[in-house]
């Protein structure tokens, strides 16, 4: 049903992704101020040091989720701005850290109301049983991008020799990816920054060792 691109070399496609951006982080949550971003485009000074990446539907070619990987620069990384970290960075010295960063699904594709998840606590648990079957789908659609894109920025990474991700989620996001086997470390408390969240550390080698155990159709998803 969806399709995976890095969109970097598309101008068009970018404008789309900001756009979309801008719906998400600025209409639907409040995340950022529409003033901040004129002519409905959401966009700031890490876009020009990051690897962008759409999901677009089959059928007919709309964007409907991106995701972005922000690289070392002179800039450093935003959650090391906003994140107090319980762990010392400097053990990473010798390691290439990039941030996941600006996650954004079509809100035609995401869950509303209670069981929403993506960038909220995640209370209601993921696999709550007696849910609507169009929630269902929703979710597995849902799923199934975010899945997406993750595989997009591991490939990115691999060919980068990125070892190491920063990412600041909503409880949600860590509760979908846990459950799949991809377990981020939180490596510091909850911070306000677009809503409630927390700094968490993947470390890539650690990730596809556990996926191999764990969820080795996925690992292989990845892999191929």
């Amino acid at each position: 049903m969806f399709e995976f691109r890095k969109a970097d070399n598309d101008a068009n496609i970018m404008e789309d992704i900001y756009r979309l951006r801008y719906k998400v982080y600025c209409d639907e949550w409040g995340f950022e101020e529409p003033e901040d971003h004129p002519h409905g485009i959401e966009t700031d000074e890490y876009d020009n040091h990051s690897v962008h990446f759409a999901a677009f539907r089959e059928d007919d070619g709309s964007l409907i989720g991106t995701v972005r990987l922000i690289q070392s620069s002179d800039l450093g990384l935003p959650m090391l701005k906003h994140c107090a970290l319980d762990i010392d960075t400097s053990a990473f010295k010798d390691s290439i850290v990039g941030e996941i960063s600006r996650l954004a699904i079509s809100k035609e594709l995401r869950r509303r109301g209670p069981d929403k998840a993506l960038y909220d606590d995640g209370i209601r648990e993921l696999e709550e049983e007696n849910i609507p079957i169009s929630v269902k789908e929703r979710r597995k659609n849902e799923n199934a991008i975010v899945l997406g894109l993750y595989r997009c920025l591991y490939k990115e990474s691999l060919e980068k020799g990125i070892t190491h991700w920063y990412a600041v989620m909503a409880r949600g996001l860590y509760l979908l990816l846990k459950k799949i086997s991809i377990i981020p470390r939180q490596i510091g408390p909850e911070v306000n920054y677009h809503g409630l969240r927390a700094p968490y550390l993947l470390d890539l080698v650690q990730i596809m060792d556990y996926l191999k155990e764990k969820n080795p159709c996925l690992y292989h998803h990845f892999k191929d």
